[in-house]
């Protein structure tokens, strides 16, 4: 099965101030840190890294947290 998201693909997802959207840096397939946070990403269990186009923040998401948006 093809990977969902690819590097530069721009996304949206929920947070609790509501939807935002950013930009997919890579695929996480090892247990990282970021900043504080520790992400437990697999090649079984990926997540990807994104950055916020708002606060240009990044965080890691799971593949089923985020939704590819659609280009014009």
């Amino acid at each position: 099965m093809p990977d969902p998201f690819k590097s530069g693909d721009k996304v949206s997802w929920n947070t609790s101030q509501g939807r935002t959207s950013g930009t997919v840096k890579k695929k996480l397939t090892h247990p990282t840190d970021i900043k504080t946070h520790h992400v437990a990403a697999s090649a079984d269990d990926p997540q990807y890294l994104v950055q916020s186009d708002k606060t240009g923040a990044q965080a890691a998401h799971k593949p089923q947290a985020l939704k590819k948006k659609k280009t014009s």
